[in-house]
């Protein structure tokens, strides 16, 4: 019996749901693609790019642990609605400011990119509450493959339309893509039935929501220390996610289009990725794979650090791009079916806040070195750095016993 729908109306529900995501996502991975490239090609400095990336990170890390307690108590519609129509307005200032100077100030470029992630991170800890909303708890993992798989697919799109794009047309009009994707974002969901779940009387803070949230995250000793390893994990992976425009342009002298296309191809791997784990998700210990997965990156990441810096190297990398991208979408979603299958609904919210501000703190905390570390010693070394890292993480894992028993427990406990 399926609970969280009728039966002949939960599936239809997911879908729209997801094609509402995808064309909000793909609009806004594109201009997001075009501000990256367009520093890249005005800076060529990882100083540069590691300061926007990590202006998309403080937002998590400041609000996300308040984010959270609202998530669960406001409506989760508007929560999707009103950011992407906030990102939409302020990438019209930046186009028209574009039209009106002929150039894109820095400062509106990273005050645009701040914004923009400050509307994700209330996006984000919503659409992983819905999910368990409108969907069965049994099916939850291969639900959130299939969101993964959506947001391969705006991945591997975006990048190319972007690269096209951005060759093609002036930045100030291709920034309008923004627009036109949070309209029919907002058309879509309106016909997206959302249950209300929140049991909060409106009186409790929001603080002690996030206390609580973190309560009850360390009290489940196994899933607390796949999340902290995985905040580690994060110091690591995302300094060499934010070079990949670096690398390809700096070190391989490659050009934007090359660009695009390692984010093409990373993308399709994701895609691959979510694929797997979509349609054979039900796996009785999800912790496996995820490990296997913090592997294949590391192992991946250090490679492509010791390839020549020439057109073979760019070939090999690529290749090596597509495995990165396979096992990229295992660590969230595994974790995140875990998290959304050992908390009640009601709660989901805070939890996702507390797991967004790990790890986001963390990863920030590699951002703010991975700058000038690239740009003294090389970004290819700042890319086995991050590899032999993850490697570490996985090992870790793997030796921590409770860790590595969590879900076959939850899943014995919940048969």
């Amino acid at each position: 019996m399926e609970k969280s729908n009728p039966k002949r109306h939960w599936r239809m529900n997911v879908q729209l749901f997801l094609l509402s995501q995808f064309v909000t996502g793909i609009t806004s991975m594109t201009v997001q693609y075009a501000i990256i490239w367009y520093l890249t090609e005005q800076t060529k400095s990882a100083t540069m790019l590691s300061f926007a990336t990590l202006l998309g990170m403080l937002p998590m890390i400041v609000l996300s642990p308040f984010v959270g307690p609202y998530v669960d108590r406001l409506n989760k519609k508007k929560l999707l609605i009103v950011p992407d129509l906030i990102a939409a307005l302020f990438a019209i200032l930046l186009s028209v400011t574009g039209i009106v100077t002929g150039t894109f100030p820095f400062w509106l470029i990273f005050v645009s990119l701040f914004v923009r992630a400050v509307t994700q991170t209330f996006q984000t800890p919503t659409i992983l509450s819905i999910l368990p909303t409108i969907a069965p708890k049994e099916e939850l993992t291969k639900v959130n493959g299939q969101l993964g798989m959506v947001q391969s697919a705006n991945r591997i799109i975006a990048p190319g339309i972007g690269a096209f794009l951005f060759a093609l047309m002036p930045l100030h009009l291709l920034l309008l893509l923004d627009v036109l994707g949070a309209v029919l974002g907002l058309l879509l969901l309106m016909f997206v039935t959302i249950p209300k779940t929140s049991g909060h009387s409106g009186n409790t803070l929001a603080l002690e929501d996030t206390k609580q949230g973190i309560k009850d995250l360390s009290s489940k000793n196994g899933l607390w220390i796949i999340v902290l390893i995985g905040a580690l994990s994060s110091i690591f992976i995302m300094p060499a996610a934010s070079m990949y425009p670096l690398i390809t342009m700096g070190y391989f002298d490659g050009t934007v289009g090359d660009a695009g296309f390692v984010q093409i191809i990373y993308s399709v791997g994701m895609l691959v990725g979510g694929t797997i784990i979509g349609v054979f998700g039900n796996w009785k210990d999800r912790v496996k794979p995820l490990l296997i997965s913090y592997l294949v990156l590391g192992i991946t990441l250090a490679a492509s650090g010791l390839l020549p810096s020439n057109k073979a190297g760019l070939v090999w990398f690529i290749i090596l791009n597509a495995f990165t991208g396979i096992a990229a979408p295992f660590f969230d979603t595994l974790l995140m079916a875990m998290i959304q299958q050992t908390f009640p609904v009601e709660q989901l919210g805070r939890i996702m806040g507390v797991v967004m501000a790990l790890l986001s703190l963390l990863a920030s905390l590699g951002l703010i070195f991975a700058g000038p570390i690239a740009d003294s010693i090389g970004v290819e070394k700042l890319f086995v750095i991050a590899g032999l890292g993850i490697v570490m993480c996985a090992i870790i894992n793997w030796l921590i016993v409770p860790a590595r028993r969590y879900d076959k427990k939850l899943q014995q406990k919940q048969s």
